[in-house]
């Protein structure tokens, strides 16, 4: 009677239960939020950007709607003054305007939440092509290969096709960093962009978080690693998992 060694069958099933295992981990990982970037007006810089803001839009024809509400006889003395009349005005709105924003609650000037898979539809929809193609291929394309692969070398009964199986997971496995380098180019981005979108204003403080799909993504990172030791020791001679045993005459 010849039947599977008792260690190579538990290698096998050991492996098809992390493969169970992995899916479910993979799919919150790509489709929940990975990264959370939240940019706002801090208090104490809100009072020089409110000077910034009047000094630049406050025009000749503001200044002329403004004269017919002030006393004639203070707008001589107003237009003698450093600035005239204009940055008399600029002052005056902007000591209130200061006052009261740095008093206030934070404003939340930028706020950007994406997912893998959100990432990689934002990143084709402004055109940048080869950078949402490398996260799909690394953080979609390659995990599901991956497991679809593994499962299906486990369950041959050709030993030339489990040993050829194996062979193109272990190639894929090579590449299993670059799941990683995909996460981190979508935090690089955001992080990037967060910092075009406030034009880099000294009054704008970023707060970054991970999101659940972050954590989902490293937890099947892991189980892939383990996957990766597992089919890395299944046999590519004996009989498939699934193969009944065979008794002798």
């Amino acid at each position: 009677m010849t039947m599977p060694q008792p260690r190579s069958l538990r290698h096998r099933r050991l492996t098809l239960a992390g493969v169970a295992v992995s899916v479910p981990i993979l799919l919150p990982g790509l489709f929940l939020p990975v990264l959370t970037v939240r940019g706002t007006l801090e208090p104490d810089g809100v009072g020089d950007l409110a000077y910034r803001i009047l000094d630049q839009g406050m025009t000749d024809a503001a200044v002329d709607s403004f004269r017919p509400l002030i006393n004639p006889a203070m707008l001589p003395l107003l237009e003698a003054r450093q600035g005239g009349l204009r940055g008399t005005l600029v002052t005056a709105i902007g000591d209130q305007l200061s006052s009261e924003l740095q008093s206030g609650v934070p404003i939340e000037v930028y706020s950007q939440t994406r997912s893998i898979v959100g990432s990689v539809r934002h990143l084709y929809s402004v055109g940048s092509h080869t950078a949402a193609t490398l996260i799909l291929l690394f953080s979609v394309v390659v995990p599901l290969v991956k497991s679809l692969l593994v499962p299906w070398a486990v369950l041959q009964s050709s030993a030339g096709r489990r040993r050829r199986t194996l062979f193109l997971v272990e190639m894929i496995a090579k590449w299993s960093m670059a799941d990683v380098f995909a996460v981190a180019v979508i935090i690089a981005y955001l992080a990037a962009q967060a910092s075009q979108t406030a034009g880099g204003a000294a009054t704008v403080g970023f707060e970054a978080s991970f999101g659940a799909g972050f954590y989902w993504f490293a937890g099947y990172c892991l189980s892939s690693l383990a996957i990766q030791q597992m089919s890395a020791r299944l046999p590519t001679s004996d009989a498939p998992l699934a193969s009944p045993a065979t008794v002798g005459p």
